[in-house]
This record gives structure tokens, C-alpha cells and sequence, in this order.
């Protein structure tokens, strides 16, 4: 059987050794020296497969725990491995590989968001990654707080700009400031369904329903969004670009497939929400390309793989709608808040009685309280064609200029 094995073309055998478990595949590294050869080599690397179809199951056998002692598996796996684990697999039971600085900054690009790098900005390889992990696992497991006093978060606001804001919501009412009103909210009691709520009471929003959407979840972190939707009479209340960080101009909800780009000239963000060129809202930059790729830095969970692509399966929810509309013919209008909420053991714990991954149900019940900053740095690594479309950054409360 060996013989007859190692008679097939190199690339046949890591096709076929790709199907088998890591402990056999360590055993068919020991029949001889051509499968030996095959087994480590790091351009075949017969290991990805069992080793992502481990990961992605939860379940880390023994194996895969002190892979690292092994010669014949490349050291590239450790990257996905690290990218991918749970804080407690790799922090207390994996025997951690030797990694240069450079792989290990790359684990980090991969796992966390780049706004994170605030937290270490001390450290490099190792130690940055480590000291990371650390804190997102004990902040999962705790209420402390001592490494991120304020929480940061950004609005996109209806006039095209946005606003990054840090422990406090300064509430501005367009066209009618209210005595400059604000909203405490350090990173203990951060709650952004009260934050939100207050934007509505000053916006005279209170009549709609705050509806929250995920947007994308990483491996210890998902984005979401906080807006409200409705039927305006006008196009002065309507968010464009609440719709195009939700859903990225030209895809839809079929998995790869791209709108062609409409007239810019007669309509904003290929097609959605149409303006015309009159209209206060329409954009005075150059709106992005359709030349989108799949995000790596940070990686999305198994639920998102194909994000910002559509990803089947139940879990990307931010196509409820249709075309420019989104369920019951609905259109967002005022300001989108933008988080970045922690995940905790019991974090996709099911609410019962509700829509899973859908408004309250992501923020309401056990492990859905803590949250982590967000940042400008974040959201052009989460969504990139905004940066063309946000007329103005503002760091703290403001209207802009």
C-alpha cells in the first residue's frame, strides 16, 4: 500500500493525505522518506485542512495542542492556528511554536483590530500578541476595565460626516443645539442602547425602533451597528451612508456577485439611495471602486468568511431587504453607531423568544455587556470603500465644518 502510494504524484498524495486526521498523518510521516519529504513540505503542507477543520469544530485534540514539537508540519500553520484558536487554547494549553517577529505581528494583523495596537504599543512579536490575547480573554471573563478606562466608538452621521468619540456622547441636534448635552459612558457602564436611546430623544427619534445589525464577527470581537429605520418623506433625514457601511456598494446578499456601476451623475453609492446631484447630501467626492477583496487583516469568523461578500449559512444578516430598501420597503435615516462588542463564553447563547443575531438580541442577556474601542484605523480595515465616502472625520463631538 505504501509502495503503491508513493508512486502517485506528489501533489495526488497531499491531496489524499489532506482527508486523513493529524495523528495519522504524523504516522504516514514515519513510513518513509518520500512521505516524510511530502509531509513537511511547506509548498504541499498536507496539515492545512485537518488542522482548520479541528479549529473550526472547537474540539483541540492532543494533537494539535504540542503540534509545535513536530518537525514535519511547516511552521505557516501556526499562523492560522494562532489567527483562529480560542484565548484559552493558545494562552494556557498549546505549547507555542518559535516564531520571527514578523510572523508573529502578522498573527496579530490577523486576529485583532488594528486600533488594539494601543494596548501594546510597547511590545512587538511575541510579547504584542501575547499581552493582546491576555486582555481579551480576561476582559471576556470580567467586568475589569483597567486597560481601557473609555470606550470609543463612531457615529456616521446623515450630513456625510463622522465622528469618533471617546467615553462621551456630545449630542448635537442639527440646526438646534440642546444646551451641548452629555452622556457619560465609560467602558464599565457602556451601554450603547443608552447611548443610542438619548441620541433619538435629542433628534426626535423616539417613535422608531432602534434596530441593531451585525456586521462582521471576528474571533473575539463582532461589530455592530445601531440606526433606525423609516419611510421619509424627504431625502434630508436618509443616511447613504449608513446603507453603504451595511452594505457595500454593488454586492448583494448573492454570494460573489457585483452590481455593475450605475451613472454616477444621477444617483450616489451605484445605485442606493438615489440623489440628485442638488440634494445636500450628495457626495462632493469621488465615490469608491467596485474593486473589493475578501478581508484577511483582521480574518472573520467561519459565519463571515466571505465578508464583505455575502457569506450563506444564516448567520450575515445585513441583506433583510432588497435592492435600496431594506425589510418592509424601510430606509435608514439619522445617525449609525458603530461598536465593537467583546465576546464572552456565552455570547451566542440564544435569547429565547427572539430573532437570533438580530436587534436586541445581540445586545441583551449574559456575555453581550462588555465592548472594546473602535476606532478610525478599525473601520477602514472593516469597511475601506468608507473612507472615499465620509466627506469628514471629526475626533470628538461635533458637527464639522
Amino acid at each position: 500500500m505504501a509502495t503503491f502510494l508513493e508512486s502517485l504524484p506528489a501533489e495526488l498524495i497531499t491531496d489524499i493525505l489532506g482527508e486523513l486526521d493529524m495523528e495519522s498523518l504524523i504516522r504516514i510521516s514515519y513510513l518513509s522518506r518520500r512521505l516524510r519529504d511530502i509531509v513537511s513540505d511547506p509548498s504541499l503542507n498536507p496539515w492545512r485542512r485537518p488542522i482548520l477543520r479541528e479549529l473550526h469544530s472547537g474540539t483541540y485534540s492532543d494533537t494539535l495542542k504540542h503540534l509545535s514539537v513536530r518537525q514535519t508540519v511547516p511552521r505557516q500553520n501556526w499562523i492560522e492556528i494562532l489567527s483562529l484558536a480560542s484565548p484559552n487554547f493558545i494562552l494556557h494549553e498549546a505549547t507555542l511554536p518559535n516564531l520571527r517577529a514578523s510572523e508573529w505581528d502578522e498573527c496579530f494583523s490577523r486576529r485583532f483590530l488594528p486600533g488594539w495596537r494601543n494596548w501594546v504599543s510597547s511590545d512587538t512579536g511575541k510579547a504584542s500578541f501575547t499581552k493582546a490575547l491576555s486582555r481579551i480573554w480576561h476582559r471576556s471573563r470580567t467586568t475589569c476595565t483597567s486597560d481601557e478606562a473609555w470606550t470609543r466608538y463612531i457615529t456616521l452621521n446623515r450630513n456625510g460626516s463622522a465622528n469618533e468619540l471617546e467615553g462621551w456622547f456630545w449630542l448635537l441636534v442639527y440646526g438646534c443645539l440642546n444646551n451641548n448635552t452629555v452622556f457619560e459612558a465609560s467602558s464599565r457602564t457602556f451601554s450603547p442602547t443608552a447611548i443610542f436611546n438619548e441620541y433619538k430623544l435629542q433628534n426626535d427619534l423616539t417613535h422608531l425602533e432602534t434596530r441593531i445589525r451585525l456586521v462582521v464577527q471576528l474571533q473575539d470581537v463582532r461589530i455592530l451597528a445601531l440606526g433606525t429605520l423609516n419611510s421619509p418623506r424627504s431625502t434630508l433625514t436618509v443616511n447613504p451612508n449608513a446603507h453603504s457601511f451595511l452594505h457595500p456598494p454593488g454586492i448583494t446578499n448573492l454570494d460573489g456577485y457585483i452590481e455593475p456601476p450605475r451613472n454616477p451623475r444621477a444617483v450616489t453609492d451605484h445605485g442606493v439611495y438615489p440623489l440628485s446631484p442638488d440634494s445636500p447630501h450628495y457626495p462632493r467626492v469621488s465615490l469608491p471602486s467596485l474593486d473589493y477583496e475578501h478581508m484577511i487583516h483582521p480574518l472573520p469568523a467561519k459565519s463571515h468568511a466571505n465578508y464583505p461578500w455575502y457569506t450563506p449559512g444564516g448567520e450575515d444578516k445585513r441583506w433583510l431587504g432588497s435592492g435600496e430598501v431594506e425589510e418592509e420597503g424601510l430606509k435608514w435615516v439619522g445617525g449609525l453607531l458603530i461598536v465593537a462588542q467583546l465576546i464572552t463564553p456565552k455570547t451566542r447563547e440564544r435569547v429565547e423568544d427572539r430573532v437570533p443575531l438580530q436587534d436586541l438580541d445581540l445586545v441583551l442577556g449574559p456575555g453581550r455587556s462588555q465592548y472594546a474601542s473602535f476606532v478610525w484605523d478599525d473601520l477602514w480595515a472593516i469597511a475601506p470603500w468608507m473612507e472615499e465616502r465620509i466627506t469628514q472625520k471629526i475626533d470628538g463631538p461635533g458637527l464639522g465644518i
